[in-house]
């Protein structure tokens, strides 16, 4: 039998660890965007945007890194010229040409670490937790990004940050890359070539073959969805690509079947004023519900 001082401290245990589990799902849930721009600056409808949708986390693309005279080097580098809101916490992202990864660069992860660093100082960007590396590797560059990923990791978690990654759908089947957790980058699925036959940004067809591979995958993750427009010059005409609305809840539906986790954290790419007024707000919503 319990005395009556055992049954309050039980009940005490209970209520705290519910409240535990609480905090730990909202701090699951989380809605988030990419930012794919060279200024930073964001005007009312980008502003109200984030907050109609509950966005708290913005993955903001600091600078390239591009090949130049056989040496990495940054490229395309973002100019702050707008204020930060207060309640967004921004993630710093760094895209990497895959020609980088052909061959070890002794001192780069922490050459660009330190640019990352030295930019959120500068520009008085204070809610940094995390920096992100994007890369489209393939088998031949794998083992020299997952090299450069690590001291990447180390360097970045020397100044209090962790390390995430993006994951293309053909990553999936390699070994999961040395980071805290990946961004499932679910577009540009499809052969821009075969244009006439299946829409390049994204296809249910083009996702399934991969979907095998969610199951197995050791690497935490979140995912991320096409909201922008693709534009080409074809022998003169010019082609527009778009995403359905009903194309992407269909493919989120399916991929979050196989790993449920992916309802957790949900990513749209880009952020800026076509891509908001291209979708119906019941379209952001439901991309965005968890």
């Amino acid at each position: 039998m319990f005395n009556k001082t055992a049954i309050i401290s039980f009940c005490m245990l209970g209520s705290l660890l519910m409240t535990g589990c609480q905090q730990q799902s909202s701090m699951d849930e989380e809605n988030a965007v990419y930012y794919w721009r060279t200024t930073w600056k964001l005007d009312s409808i980008e502003t109200d945007f984030l907050t109609r949708y509950h966005i708290n986390k913005v993955y903001c693309r600091y600078f390239d890194v591009v090949m130049t005279d056989d040496t990495p080097m940054p490229n395309a580098t973002i100019a702050f010229e707008g204020a930060i809101p207060e309640d967004v916490e921004i993630i710093p992202t760094v895209y990497i040409t895959e020609d980088c990864m052909h061959q070890a660069h002794q001192g780069l992860a922490a050459k660009l670490v330190q640019r990352m660093v030295q930019m959120n100082e500068t520009n008085d960007v204070r809610n940094v937790n995390e920096i992100q590396i994007d890369c489209d590797y393939t088998s031949k560059s794998r083992r020299t990004y997952y090299d450069f990923l690590s001291e990447v990791r180390r360097e970045a978690a020397a100044h209090g940050l962790r390390l995430s990654t993006t994951i293309r759908l053909h990553q999936l089947a390699m070994e999961a890359p040395p980071a805290d957790y990946g961004v499932l980058m679910i577009y540009n699925t499809g052969d821009p070539r075969k244009f006439a036959e299946r829409n390049p940004i994204l296809d249910f067809r083009d996702v399934q073959p991969y979907l095998r591979h969610l199951d197995s995958y050791t690497l935490p993750l979140v995912a991320a969805y096409p909201v922008f427009l693709w534009q080409r010059t074809i022998h003169g005409v010019r082609i527009e690509h778009t995403v359905e609305a009903e194309e992407i809840l269909k493919v989120k539906k399916a991929v979050e079947q196989k790993r449920p986790e992916l309802r957790r954290t949900i990513l749209t790419y880009h952020l800026e004023n076509d891509n908001i007024n291209r979708y119906k707000p019941e379209t952001y919503e439901a991309i965005y519900h968890h």
